[in-house]
Order: structure tokens, then sequence, then C-alpha cells
């Protein structure tokens, strides 16, 4: 008789803090937490994720703490893994581990990273820890950043925005977000595949026709019919762009319809369209590795179009001259509505960035609008909660060209909480945050 195997010991505390670690320094380098993330051994890379978002959503105060607690720059391998380690210890951040095991960890893990700096590590997480409750009110006290756990920067263009609840949008991105599904209309509606998630054992439930709400997330392979196309995960208000593009009754694109999907990667809303209509399709992306993912997600999806790599600013390159029924413009931003997915963006991000993505989404607007045809539609959208890449550049696009007329246009939506269940245990509803707008071209008139 075989002995059992034996199951894998979990990886220690300060094996995952020596991971996350690296990826916060990555992060706090340039690179996005995604392709730090990809370093782990498969082994620590789901512990070394969960810390390293952890520590993305409560970087401002650590990152405080550490400049008020440290008197000079620590060695270069101990730097990120202090801050995480405050990142873990700062009070308003939800408990993942003791207090005492977080420092015991942190300082087994300086060992290994560079010896001569552990009795360093020690002492200054155990003197924050002494006077937590007050450095986080002196902290909070002169410093935004600490306060509201985003850049400065941030904070203010937010103010400046939403004078009347920019605190409720920062406070959005510190909230894990809800795993909103799409069923696909060519196979399901969302009534059957909540009976498809109980029969394996998971809570959900509708949101209209194709939405689906998760009780709490799942990994993708636990999905009925994932692999054969029966379902997506997309964002609630990501789910917004294809039923603005292709209307509703009298409203609605005729089948055959020539489409542009202009910045299309990674195919969410490329594949969402061709669920709802039959359409002549084409999805450009400058972007040859993430055009791949779109071939990808339309071949799981039993999906048609055409894709190709181009820079959908210079029309010269890749238009054969025909003119398009409808436009789908989901252009590049700083994505600002999507930072509780993504919440190292807030860190990558600078200031000088918001002014250069307004210009390269000004040029997009005026390089594909004449492209449609006489009674075309474009819709313009971006995962930004900023003006200046949604309510702002509407308004600039308007003035300058000619015959553009908002159609059905929801403007600046989710991004914020409200609506919240009255059961706190349940699942929030509200959607990332993003801008659309849909403007039809009159007849007669072009740029």
């Amino acid at each position: 008789m075989n002995a059992p195997t034996p199951t894998p010991a979990a990886p220690s505390l300060a094996r995952l803090l020596d991971a996350a670690a690296d990826a916060v320094g990555a992060v706090l380098a340039g690179q996005s937490l995604t392709q730090a993330l990809e370093r782990p051994v498969p082994a620590l890379r789901p512990g070394a994720q969960a810390l390293a978002f952890h520590a993305m959503r409560w970087l401002g105060g650590a990152r405080a703490a550490q400049a008020a607690l440290v008197n000079r720059p620590p060695p270069a391998a101990l730097a990120p893994l202090l801050t995480l380690a405050l990142t873990l210890l700062w009070p308003r951040a939800p408990v993942l581990y003791a207090p005492h095991t977080v420092v015991d960890q942190a300082v087994a893990c300086a060992r290994k990273r560079h010896a001569p700096g552990a009795g360093f590590v020690n002492a200054v997480l155990r003197r924050f820890l002494r006077e937590r409750d007050d450095w986080q009110q002196r902290l909070e006290a002169k410093s935004l950043e600490a306060r509201w756990q985003h850049p400065a920067w941030w904070v203010q263009r937010l103010q400046a925005d939403w004078p009347d609840d920019w605190p409720q949008r920062l406070q959005a991105a510190q909230v894990h977000p809800p795993m909103f599904l799409r069923v696909n209309a060519r196979q399901d509606d969302a009534d059957g595949y909540v009976k498809a998630l109980a029969a394996v054992g998971l809570g959900a439930r509708a949101l209209g026709s194709h939405t689906v709400l998760l009780d709490r997330p799942a990994p993708v392979p636990q999905l009925p019919g994932f692999a054969q196309g029966r379902v997506s995960v997309q964002d609630l208000n990501a789910q917004l762009a294809g039923p603005l593009l292709v209307g509703d009754g009298a409203d609605r694109l005729p089948a055959g319809a020539r489409v542009l999907d202009a910045c299309a990667a990674p195919g969410g809303k490329t594949a969402h369209l061709l669920e709802l209509a039959d359409l002549d399709l084409l999805a450009l992306d400058a972007d040859a590795q993430r055009l791949q993912r779109v071939d990808d997600t339309l071949r799981r999806l039993g999906l048609a179009a055409e894709t190709r790599v181009a820079d959908a600013r210079q029309p010269a390159t890749w238009w054969d001259g025909r003119p398009f029924d409808a436009i789908l413009l989901d252009a590049p931003c700083s994505a600002s509505g999507i930072v509780r997915r993504h919440p190292d963006a807030r860190w990558l991000r600078r200031p000088d960035d918001i002014p250069a993505l307004a210009r390269t989404q000004a040029e997009l607007l005026d390089a594909l609008w004449p492209l449609l045809a006489p009674g075309g539609r474009l819709v313009y959208a971006t995962c930004s909660v900023f003006k200046a890449e949604g309510a702002d550049q509407l308004e600039a696009f308007l003035q300058r060209s000619g015959g553009a007329k908002p159609v059905a246009s929801p403007g600046h939506v989710g991004g914020w909480l409200d609506n919240e269940p009255a059961d706190p245990a349940a699942p929030s509803t509200a959607g990332d945050g993003f801008f659309y707008a849909r403007l039809d071209q009159q007849a007669s008139a072009k740029v």
C-alpha cells in the first residue's frame, strides 16, 4: 500500500514578504504590479499578490511613516520590505496578521535579504508599533498622501473635479472590488447562469439581463462554461459600452454594420459588441502583444473579427477608405476609475501624465471622427474619473468639431461608494469609474 502524498507546507510569512517586497520595489521603480507579480514561483504568487495589493492600498501612510522614522535611506534590499511591513501595521488598514507576527517575520526576511540590517528593521518597526496611533494622527494631519493613501496631486485633482464627493471616490479605491460577470448573450442569460453557478455551489444574483454579481470572488476555472465562452469577467460599468454603441429598437445597428473598435485590447468590449449583434468589426490596437489577447478572447467565445496592429491616430496607415457605421473609442487614459482593481496605478502615474493622455485622446477623436459614415455614431469611453479625460475632453471636442450631436451620453459613472447593501457581508454593487459619451454624426456634416 502506497503512503499518502504529504501536503506541501504553506509558505512562511517571511518568504511571502520577501516575494511581495520585490513586487513593491518594482512598482516604486516604475513597473506595473501585474508584471512584477510574474516573478514569484507559483507556490508564493497568491500570497505575494495579496500582500502586494494590500501594500499598494496603504502605501501613502507607510511611506510617510518610513520618512519620519528613518533619518537616511535604508539599504536598497530593505527599503521595500520596510515599506511593506509598515503597510501591514498601519492603524487604519485591515489586519492581515498580528502585529508581533509581522515584526518577527519581517526581521526573519531581513536576515535573508541583508543580514546586517535585520536589527535596524526590528528597531524601526517596534518603534512605530509602540506609538502607531500617535504616528498616524501626526502624519495624517500634515500629509494628504498619508491621510488618503493616494499621491497628493491625485487628491487635489479629485478635490477640484468633484468638490462634493471627492472623499467617497478616494475611499472607494480602498475597497476590494466585487466580481461581475458578463453572460454571453448568444449562449445564455443572467438568470440561467445564476442557476448554473448555484449548481456548483457559487452564490450570485442577476443584475439585468446578462450581468451577474458573485457573492464572493471565485477562481475563473470554477465558472461553469468559461472555457466554452459562456461567460466573461467584466466590471458592471465596463458593460455599458456595448449596448450604448449597438443601440436598441429603431436605433439598433443593422446586421452587418461596419464597426471599428479603435483601441481594442484586451478585448472585453470587442467581444461584448459581437455577442450583442452580427457586425463586420475591425479591432485595432497599437500593441501587438496586447492585441493577441483580443484574438484569444474571441477564440474562446467563438466570435470573429478582423484584428490589426495599428495606431488609430494614423488612418492613412490602416484605413481602406470605407466609412464606418459605428466606432468605439475606448481611449488610453489614467485608469483612475479602476484603481481599486489596479491599486498600483495611483503610484505609477505622474501629474503631467494627465495632460499628455488628454492630448492623445483628442488626437484619437479628431482622427476617427471623419471616418464615420453620414449618420454614423461614435462612443468615446475612458476608465477615468478625472474630468480632463471625460467631461472636459468631450466639451473641447464639441467646440472644435462640426456635426457632432451628443446622444444618450451617460457621462461620468461609478467610481465612488453609493447604493451599498444593507448587509455589510454582501458584495458592493458599485461599478468602476468610467466616462461615456455617444456622438452621432449628422448626415451633412464632417470635421
